[in-house]
Formats: C-alpha cells, structure tokens, sequence
C-alpha cells in the first residue's frame, strides 16, 4: 500500500492536497489541518472502548473490539462517507494518529472497493512534528514589513491585496483585539500553528522578497504566536499606515459593526442580532477597568443608544459616537505609548496609496538596506 514519506510532506501542505483524517472526533478537535475532513473509523466511545480493551487484555482484543464495533450497518455507513470522500479527492491522502492501524484498515477496505488512497507514514503525529520543524526553521529567517498604524487604518485590508502577506489574523480568526472575537471562536492552538507553518511554506516556496505582516502582540486572542515569530516582528522594520480619525471610525464601523453583524447573522440566523448585541456588550464590559469606571459608563451609554437606533431602524451609523471616543481616548494612547518603544524600526510611513506603493516598489530594497547596517 501506497504511503506518504516526510520527504513529501513539504509539497502535500504547500498544494493544499485534501486529507482524510481517521482519528476520533475529540483527537481532532484537539489540532488538525486546514485541508483535512473528519470522518473517523471509531468515535469517541468506541476509541475509549478498544483503549479499554487494550490495556486489559492487549493488542489482539483490542482489534477484535474495534472490528466487531465497526461491522454491518455501522461500517457501511462509514464506508459509504469515505467512499464519497474519495470520489470528491482523487489525490486525496490520509492518515490516522500515528499512520498505524486506523489508517492501515480504511487504506485496506478502500482499495477492495476501488478507491485506493495512499496515507501518511507516521500519521498526523509525523505531520505535526513537521510543521513544528518548519516553524522553527523559517519563522527566524523570514524577511518582514511590519505593517503597523492606529487602530482602524486598515491593515489587515492591506494585507488582503498584498501577495506576499502573513495574515496572522486571519489564520487566529480573531481581529485582534477586545472587539476581535468572531463566531465559530478560535482553533485550538495546533490547528492555528499547523496553518502557520502552512503558509510559511507556501512563503518560502514562492521565493525571496520581503513579506508584509501586521504588527501583533504576543497573543491574539487566546491564541499564542510562536517565540521565533514573536522575535523576528520585534527586530523588523515597521510600515506605518496614516489615516484620518474620520477614516478610521468609518473602517472601524464597517469591519467591526456591519461585517460584525452580517457574520453573526449567517451563523446564527435570526439570533444574528442578539448574538451581535451580546458581544459589543461583553466586549466593552472586558475593557472597563482600563477605562475607569466614567467613561465605561458613558462608552457603554452611547453602545446601548446606538444599539436601540440599530434594532430599530437598521441603521448602524448611531455606532460612530461611541467608535470615535474609543480610538481617541483609549486606543490612540495606547498606540503613542507602543510606538515611542519602536520608533528607531520605522522604515516608511504614509497614507493607505503611499504605503500600498512603498510596499510594491521600495520594501524590499529598504529591507536590504536595514539589514546591511
């Protein structure tokens, strides 16, 4: 039977092949692959069960568990989603935990059926010691433009148009800050670290050049970024996009309250709303001792008033007042503070076009030139 060597690894994450994995439900929450579909040979019972088993009467008992568990109507339903799979991945791999058994036995009654797909040598514990790997290899070494500027300047906008990006943000969907929750949360912190490596690789696939990234704390969200990563922003040079505090509320209130709402309202349908007024509520209340309690108060007064006009009419622009007062006085500060700390990395700083522009033509050249120095 066909398997997949480390040596192949690198190019199955770089074309974003899609994976098969057979590992019980709760071992893939627990970290899996962008690419990958969950469709196990043994839920979480059944995985608990035949662990049992192996433990008390060893090996030979446990697969006897295991297959008396996933025979007739039960195997056959799951045949029939792997086959489906299969027909919809014709290059399709896959992979178990360790690319024992689990894997070795769907590999088998795939085959007999006609849809034989190789899987990964090792399982998805090689894979993720891969990805650890490449982490630790091309976080250091990979050229950035830190793309910094106040709260509401667009960055991650940027970064959307720019091909050599790192969009941090989006691989933690999570905007960032106190208001950067999205629905469906985070993943857990091996999924986010397994797409990292991912589209580090593609980086370093594609070639040399700087790459653009907005300028991150340690965390986002729940979320932790690697050390080496963390290392590398806090050395390279920063990119700073000036924007008006007009500018700035009216991105901020497209992003945040209407994008904010239209997500909630497609996952959660007609609880959209409630789900979308919850969550400026919680988010403002998670902020309130670094406002102080006056200007909690009146934040959260013109939050509710904008709420009301909201619900009411549909209209979201009651939510600049509120908006406008917390980029000035609680998110500008901040900002001055951080940026005294960083002012010897500016490289560049302009409007949104200038920056657009320094990033396409002159980056890499005063990248080169900074690390000569």
């Amino acid at each position: 039977m066909q398997l997949i060597s480390p040596a192949e690894f690198d190019r199955l994450l770089i074309d974003g092949t899609a994976l098969l994995d057979l590992r019980a439900p709760l071992e893939f929450s627990r970290g899996a692959f962008p690419a990958a579909t969950n469709l196990p040979l043994l839920d979480d019972d059944e995985r608990h069960q035949v662990g049992l088993r192996y433990k008390q009467a060893g090996p030979d008992a446990a697969v006897s568990l295991g297959h008396k568990l996933i025979s007739g109507d039960v195997r056959a339903g799951r045949m029939a989603a792997w086959c489906a799979w299969a027909d919809a991945h014709p290059d399709g791999v896959i992979y178990c935990w360790r690319g024992g058994q689990r894997s070795a036995i769907v590999q088998d009654w795939l085959t007999a059926v006609g849809r034989a797909r190789p899987r990964i040598d090792g399982g998805y514990k090689a894979l993720r010691q891969h990805v650890l790997t490449a982490i630790e290899r091309i976080a250091p070494a990979l050229p950035l433009l830190v793309l910094g500027g106040r709260t509401g300047t667009g960055k991650t906008r940027m970064l959307a148009d720019i091909s050599r990006s790192l969009d941090l943000e989006g691989l933690a969907h999570h905007r960032g800050s106190a208001f950067g929750g999205r629905p469906g949360g985070q993943p857990a912190p091996a999924g986010f670290e397994n797409a990292l490596a991912i589209r580090l690789l593609q980086l370093e696939a594609a070639g040399a050049g700087p790459v653009a990234v907005e300028d991150e704390s340690r965390n986002i969200g729940r979320l932790s970024l690697p050390e080496a990563l963390i290392d590398n922003l806090a050395r390279s040079p920063l990119v700073l996009v000036e924007r008006s505090l007009e500018e700035r509320v009216q991105i901020t209130l497209e992003d945040y309250i209407v994008a904010g709402l239209a997500e909630r309202e497609a996952a959660y349908g007609e609880r959209g709303f409630a789900v979308f007024t919850d969550w400026l509520r919680d988010a403002m209340h998670r902020i309130r001792k670094r406002l102080g309690g006056v200007r909690h108060r009146e934040l959260t007064g013109l939050l509710e008033d904008a709420l009301r006009v909201q619900a009411e009419s549909g209209d979201p622009s009651g939510h600049r007042a509120w908006i406008e007062r917390l980029l000035a006085d609680y998110y500008d500060p901040m900002y001055d503070y951080q940026l005294r700390q960083k002012a010897e990395r500016i490289a560049f700083r302009g409007n949104a076009d200038a920056v657009a522009a320094f990033l396409a033509a002159g980056g890499a050249a005063t990248t080169a030139r900074r690390s000569q120095r």
